[in-house]
């Protein structure tokens, strides 16, 4: 069975920066791509990175581009997101996402690791 659990979310002030992680376990290979998505406290679920697990290639909403870093290491079944100056509209509830082959959709979740950034 296919489990995918992050971790490093917390609370720190603007400005901060925080290192989200995400493993995978339970399937033989490395998922096709993996993503990162997020709930703000009353709005709708958004994504805003993801990465193809195979040639490492990254895309970003525009909100975090240039402040947040999504990687890989396929070694260790893990997705990393970096996550660098930090405001108080990137309070949300994280998590990763998985599509184990191509033309799958994010078919597998993480339970979420929260991430709160006020003064």
């Amino acid at each position: 069975q296919v489990q995918l659990v992050e971790s490093g979310g917390g609370s720190v002030q603007p400005g901060a920066s925080l290192t989200l992680s995400c493993v995978v376990s339970g399937y033989t290979s490395n998922p096709f791509s993996m993503g990162w998505f997020r709930r703000p406290p009353g709005k709708e679920r958004e994504g805003i990175a993801a990465i193809y697990t195979g040639t490492g290639t990254p895309y970003y909403v525009d909100s975090v581009k240039g402040r947040f870093t999504i990687s890989r290491d396929n070694a260790k079944n893990t997705v990393y997101l970096q996550m660098d100056d930090l405001r108080p509209e990137d309070t949300a509830m994280y998590y990763c996402a998985a599509a184990l082959s191509p033309g799958q959709a994010f078919d597998y979740w993480g339970q979420g690791t929260q991430v709160t950034v006020s003064s």
